[in-house]
């Protein structure tokens, strides 16, 4: 497994409901080191700091093989990695079988994979379509969030290599799909629950589903 592209962007504005806001959704490849702070990658944009950024979504990683799927139903998107607002693009890891907790080193920095990315309405803007955050729950591949144990550098070509396998078999995947379906598979809730490395305010939402 290794890093295709460090990416990074500034604050882009748009039009919402009526009203001008901001966004750092727009990423594009830096071609240089990023440093993975504790709470977000340096130099970065994150505006909505309520909902991004922070101890529990401080880097966002992204797979390239999931790239093709959405280039052809969007032909005529000028693509460049940074496309979905990842600081990381990968390859080789998969959210059906990378688990909630697992720690990777990846160049300098050591992190633990914390949550499953849920799609906002501002990945509606980057796309151009309304319909989109539809289409990427029904994809179910929504790439991954991570905590930063140990600060460090990432490069475009570095390793992402496991340290520790969670011992709690839940999936990035099976998270994404236990948080965000209206009527909860009860195996995955109740691994949701118990698994430490899932955020504690997202646990104690999805206790009141048992």
């Amino acid at each position: 497994m290794k890093i295709i592209s460090t990416n990074i962007g500034a604050a882009t504005t748009f039009l919402w409901n009526g009203k001008e806001e901001q966004t750092g959704i727009y990423k594009y490849p830096a071609n240089q080191p990023l440093f993975l702070g504790k709470t977000d990658v340096e130099n970065d944009t994150v505006v909505d700091r309520k909902h991004h950024g922070g101890i529990h979504k401080a880097c966002f990683l992204f797979a390239s093989e999931h790239y093709e799927y959405w280039k052809a139903i969007y032909p005529n998107l000028k693509w460049d990695w940074g496309m979905f607002g990842e600081n990381l693009t990968t390859e080789g890891m998969d959210d059906s079988t990378t688990r909630i907790g697992d720690v990777y080193r990846i160049g300098t920095a050591l992190v633990q994979i914390s949550t499953p990315r849920e799609p906002c309405y501002k990945l509606k803007v980057r796309f151009n379509d309304p319909h989109i955050i539809e289409k990427y729950l029904a994809y179910g591949k929504p790439g991954t969030y991570v905590r930063i144990l140990e600060e460090g550098s990432v490069v475009k070509g570095d390793t992402i290599e496991l340290v520790q396998q969670s011992t709690n078999t839940l999936t990035v995947a099976e998270c994404f799909t236990v948080i965000l379906s209206k009527h909860k598979n009860p195996f995955l809730l109740q691994k949701a629950i118990n698994n430490l490395a899932v955020p504690e305010y997202k646990r104690l939402r999805l206790l009141k589903y048992l």
